[in-house]
Order: C-alpha cells, then structure tokens, then sequence
C-alpha cells in the first residue's frame, strides 16, 4: 500500500481544522471581533467580519473535502498574509511576532496545495474520476 497517498489530506485536515476553529470562534465574539477590524483600519468592520468568519469556515470545511482546493487555497492564503501585516505587524511584541510567523508559514502551505491540488482523499479527485470515467464510457459508444 502507498502510505504517501494520506499525506496530502493530512496537509488539508492539519491546515483547514484552525481556519474552521478560528472562524468559529470569531462567529461568537462579534463585538470584539469587529472592534479589532475598527482598530486597524479596515474598511465596513461588520461586512469585513462576516467575510472573515465565512471564509474561515466554509474555507476550512472546503479545504478538508478536498473541492475546489486550488482557489480556495489561494483566498486563504491571501487572508492569511492580509491578516499578518494587518493584525500581527508589530514584531517587537513577541505576541505578534509567532502570529505573524505562524500566518507566513500557513500561506506557505497552501501556496503548496493551491500549485500541487488537493491529492488523494479529496472531492476534487472522487469528481475528476467520475468525469474521467464518463468520459471513457461517452467515448467508447
């Protein structure tokens, strides 16, 4: 057996399982949340709260699944950068610092699964099989 082919979804599982957890975290704390938004700057604090949390979380669930990895890993990945120079640019305060980090490194992950695709145990794969299949089927007739 290949073992190699449940290192992709543990990349997604160990990936998506924050944003989710994050972002529901976020959903229960919408006073704070968007006092945070106001505080830097952002623009629309309650509109830039409701994308934050949906994308975390919808995100997250679509990353895990495996479907539509490669966009969806992308808008992460831009949220995570986003929200390092935003929320966790003071790098003198150690607090930060791993925050800003930590939020480079997971954009480096899935700048890894936006290049390379969700692998196997994915949605994405299960429904390129399906085409593919139909395909061959469609084809031989």
């Amino acid at each position: 057996m290949n073992t190699i082919r449940y290192v992709p979804f543990a990349g997604r599982l160990l990936i998506g399982l924050p944003f989710i957890l994050f972002g529901l975290g976020k959903a229960t704390t919408y006073g704070a949340t968007v006092a945070m938004i106001e505080a830097v700057g952002l623009p629309l604090p309650p509109l830039s709260f409701l994308g934050a949390v949906t994308l975390e979380i919808v995100g997250g669930a679509l990353l895990i699944a495996g479907y539509k990895v490669r966009p969806v890993a992308a808008l992460l990945a831009i949220f995570s950068m986003v929200t390092a120079f935003y929320f966790h640019n003071n790098l003198a305060d150690q607090n930060n610092f791993v925050h800003f980090f930590k939020n480079l490194m997971m954009t480096g992950g899935l700048l890894q699964i936006a290049a390379f695709g969700a692998g196997a145990f994915s949605l994405d794969e299960h429904l390129g099989n399906r085409r593919a299949s139909s395909n061959r089927v469609a084809t031989a007739q």
